[in-house]
């Protein structure tokens, strides 16, 4: 194994460029490369036999120079790629069928390289995805979790609902961007206003997420690397932001601050758990001076933090990806 950091994202991507940057300072030998240009734009060999492990080169299909050698990356950094563009001239069928070889042939050899360190673990990053996995590993790490209810009886959850100490709000399970007439639509964090309307049949189509509100002070992003947490509060300026800060980001202020040490080593616990090095993690700062959890985002934004702040996410990441953070 060598010492090359296969980052894997989109062309946009600024956080990613953050941490370029920092191994690019250190000399550290990187490859940035989007999956999605495979396979029109780079190709892949790989091979492997009894007693080995997978070797290969990705190369530029226009140059025809080797973009990376399989057996030099020692760390991987797998943060926002996008789909895999095919080869014009497939019908749909052909289209499904090529995807699904590429995502397993592609991303399986990639997914396999023989020692690499992930930032982070796909599979455990696929797992983390899942709010319930989630919550029952933070209760288990002894993380305060607000009351929640996953349900699609509206007879259990209009009682459940009477039944909180509070008022109750409404989350999506699988985050806020939601495909609607062929435009995204974002579906943030909401109050239920009137109780009684968990009791249209409609609420029984699917499963649906109800928690008890957490009283407010302000909410913190913690950015969990390895044993660090850079912990920022996120001040709401407005009532949509108050209930969902994503929903107003004009309306926010930021402060670094440092969480109470039981707190930091709980979240490192936590994501120890779910088998993760890296997460951002949304926490509320209740007026009696409680921090309650509520979700962490393995793959989650911290850039316009580090802006704002100057929290050094950067060097500890890249700390991790050439193995320092392990020493």
């Amino acid at each position: 194994m060598g010492n090359t950091v296969l980052i894997l994202t989109n062309d946009e991507d600024i956080t990613a460029g953050r941490v370029a940057a920092e191994l690019a300072v250190r000399g550290v030998p990187l490859v940035r490369l989007d999956p999605a240009d495979f396979p029109t734009k780079v190709s892949m060999s790989a091979e492997i036999s009894t007693g080995t492990t997978w070797s290969g080169t990705v190369t530029g299909l226009t140059t025809g120079r080797a973009l990376v050698d399989l057996d030099d990356v020692a760390a991987v950094y797998y943060r926002r790629p996008t789909q895999f563009r095919l080869a014009d001239g497939m019908n749909r069928a052909e289209q499904q069928f090529a995807y699904g070889e590429a995502r397993r042939g592609f991303g399986g050899v990639l997914g396999a390289l023989d020692g690499a360190l992930w930032v982070n673990d796909r599979a455990a990053a696929v797992r983390a995805e899942y709010k319930p996995f989630q919550l029952a590993a933070a209760s288990h790490v002894g993380l305060t979790i607000p009351p929640t209810l996953i349900s699609s009886d509206p007879q259990h959850a209009h009682q459940w609902a009477k039944e909180q100490e509070g008022p109750i709000i409404y989350k999506p399970l699988s985050g806020i961007w939601h495909a609607d007439d062929n435009q995204i639509r974002a579906l943030y964090t909401s109050a239920v206003e009137d109780l009684d309307t968990l009791l249209d049949p409609a609420f029984g189509r699917t499963a649906n997420l109800l928690q008890r509100q957490v009283p407010k002070d302000h909410e913190a992003r913690a950015i969990v690397v390895g044993e660090q947490v850079f912990a920022v509060a996120i001040d709401a300026g407005s009532p949509s932001a108050h209930n969902d800060w994503r929903s107003d980001y004009d309306a926010l202020s930021y402060r670094r601050i440092e969480l109470p040490d039981d707190t930091t080593r709980k979240l490192v616990a936590l994501h120890k758990q779910l088998g993760l090095v890296f997460g951002a993690v949304d926490l509320i700062h209740t007026p009696d001076d409680q921090w309650v959890y509520l979700e962490t985002n393995q793959n989650g934004e911290w850039d316009w933090l580090a802006e704002e702040t100057g929290i050094d996410v950067a060097s500890a990441v890249a700390d991790l990806l050439t193995g320092k953070a392990q020493e």
